[in-house]
């Protein structure tokens, strides 16, 4: 093809034609001087990179500029809360560090049980009383008893503790020693003595007794009445309650204590030791006198009048208080 001069003008003015259009007409940033404005960015932060709640973040191209004493104020402006909620937090400890140093308040009165104990027995307190309730108590009794009696009768006291091995005070004078129910032979040779029951000292004090067992008490408070039985020669007063309780059909409920060798009664007609009140449970006593052993070291003798009861006093109420000192 032939180029001719008049093809060569008409190309160049086609080409200076198209770049002009393309220089005024375009649309891309930058081709035309354009920058990109604030309100741009602020519209995207606003859509795609603002705080939650919308908080808007200013942004400047200046990175020493303006914004950042903004940003400085702002940050001032957050910290004041946290500094308030700081103080309140240490006003808090304060007062409440001053609370604990504060003298604990003087605690209600404590209702004082039967026989003047405050507070209540611990386990081990619970151990001794049923250990005083057993006869095994290591104190003399209501009378003092006399070492040179027992001994004349064949009790070995230990001159180190004032006690049989057993841990038991010497008998007053005219009183039976204990008989151990090992060294005891029963024989059929029939006797005879007498035997009662009773808990009437619970009607003094049933607002101790838990109220589960309120109707187990008899309205006179007698369990078994006055009665005359037979026992076999060598028998101790716990034989006789055994099998009278057992014939009557009488709830009883006893353990065994090594350390006393005896036996302790814990419960008759479902009344038990500490039912009313932490002084509360069974003695006995044979002719008046609340033996300082158990039932089972006991022998009985024709005509003996065996009396079971209840205290809620630690034998205060009863008259047979082991405290008397030496």
């Amino acid at each position: 093809m032939k180029i001719t001069k008049n093809k060569v003008i008409a190309l160049v003015l086609i080409l200076i034609i198209l770049a002009a259009a393309f220089w005024y007409g375009g649309n891309a940033p930058g081709l035309q001087g354009w920058n990109v404005s604030q309100t741009s960015r602020d519209s995207f932060s606003d859509t795609a990179g603002a705080p939650m709640g919308g908080q808007e973040v200013p942004i400047s191209d200046d990175k020493s500029g303006e914004n950042k004493t903004d940003n400085k104020e702002d940050k001032e402006k957050t910290k004041e809360p946290e500094k308030a909620e700081k103080a309140e937090e240490t006003e808090n400890i304060e007062s409440k560090t001053a609370e604990d140093e504060k003298p604990a308040e003087k605690p209600e009165e404590i209702e004082v049980r039967p026989g003047g104990i405050e507070g209540g027995l611990s386990a081990s307190d619970k151990v001794e009383l049923a250990k005083e309730l057993a006869g095994g108590s290591s104190s003399p009794g209501v009378e003092k008893g006399s070492k040179d009696y027992s001994e004349s009768l064949g009790m070995v006291i230990d001159t180190v503790t004032g006690k049989d091995k057993y841990l038991t005070d010497p008998v007053p004078e005219g009183k039976p020693i204990p008989v151990e129910p090992q060294n005891t032979t029963i024989t059929d040779v029939e006797r005879t003595c007498t035997l009662s029951v009773r808990c009437d000292t619970i009607l003094n004090n049933i607002d101790w007794l838990d109220p589960e067992k309120v109707e187990l008490v008899p309205e006179d408070g007698v369990i078994f009445a006055t009665k005359t039985v037979t026992f076999y020669e060598g028998e101790s007063v716990f034989n006789v309650l055994h099998r009278e309780m057992k014939k009557a059909k009488i709830h009883m409920e006893f353990m065994n204590t090594p350390m006393y060798n005896s036996v302790y009664i814990e419960g008759i007609n479902n009344l038990y030791e500490f039912d009313c009140g932490e002084l509360s449970g069974w003695m006995y006593k044979v002719n008046g006198w609340f033996p300082n052993y158990g039932c089972s070291r006991y022998q009985l003798k024709e005509g003996d009048i065996i009396e079971w009861v209840y205290t809620c006093d630690l034998g205060v109420d009863v008259g047979g208080f082991y405290s008397v000192g030496d």
